[in-house]
């Protein structure tokens, strides 16, 4: 991602509209032989990333109610709705390459159960806990104005903004470079689409509750401060080999990436951590 442009509710809804997509349609007969000539090692690193994205899906589709009845609006109403059925979307799509490519069929919370042995604590810190917590807050009063700049601080900067960008940009690159798993990738891209949406949302949001209140510039920044080391942690994925890191790819150049993203639309929040 390189810039955010800033839209309305209205006009984020009305782009939804006009980018449809069904995660049963992706082109997916090619990578299960892709799949099978990895290397071991190669494949559990990319298991590893697999595994935290239908994880990390499962949590935010079930944990964004509260958001939505947070809305001001109908417009702001609608627009959230569609993210929800964009976060449903992207976990039946992880869901459908764990049946059709990694494992045999199975349900959904199956293949997240399996998915969870393979990450750690962060994970479980920043989606079990910081994650639900957030969302637990919005449900017991929407009204909140402070609870909802937490949640969408936590959801679309740090979640989407900083973890999802940051592994999208990443993974995808490393499996066109070397031309595997080319449906995942086609799919995947999708979702990032989505996502720059729902980022561009967050972004616009929390500008707009920043320059009314001054003081929720304090509550994204809490916010941050908080999260960011075990970001920082799950940003880190376990070393393809004995050799290096996942994907060769060297732990500072991914933290530099992320950190710098989330800069940029700190900017143009008027956040500075």
């Amino acid at each position: 991602m390189t810039d955010v442009a800033i839209h309305s509710p209205q006009q984020l809804f009305l782009a939804w509209e006009r980018d449809p997509w069904a995660s049963q349609d992706v082109d997916l007969s090619a990578d299960r032989a892709s799949w099978e000539a990895m290397e071991s090692a190669e494949r559990e690193a990319v298991l590893w990333a697999l595994s935290s994205l239908i994880v990390a899906e499962e949590r935010i589709t079930t944990q964004f109610t509260g958001l939505v009845l947070a809305a001001d609006d109908e417009e702001e109403t609608a627009y959230l709705a569609s993210q929800q059925v964009d976060e449903a979307r992207h976990l039946q799509f992880y869901a459908r390459f764990q049946d059709e490519v990694v494992a045999d069929p199975a349900a959904i919370a199956a293949h997240v159960a399996r998915a969870r042995e393979h990450l750690g604590d962060p994970f479980r810190r920043i989606f079990d806990e910081a994650l639900v917590q957030a969302h637990q807050r919005l449900i017991d009063d929407p009204r909140d104005r402070g609870a909802k700049v937490d949640f969408v601080t936590l959801y679309h900067q740090v979640i989407e903004g900083t973890l999802g960008v940051t592994a999208f940009h990443f993974i995808s690159e490393y499996l066109d470079e070397h031309d595997l798993l080319p449906g995942f990738v086609a799919g995947y891209r999708r979702i990032a689409r989505d996502e720059q949406r729902h980022i561009a949302y967050g972004t616009g949001y929390l500008r707009a509750a920043v320059a009314e209140d001054p003081a929720m510039g304090e509550r994204v920044r809490s916010t941050l401060h908080a999260l960011l080391p075990v970001v920082a942690e799950a940003l880190e994925p376990p070393g393809a080999n004995g050799d290096g890191p996942a994907f060769g790819i060297e732990p500072d150049e991914v933290r530099a990436f992320a950190l710098s993203g989330l800069t940029r639309r700190l900017g143009i929040i008027g956040v500075s951590l």
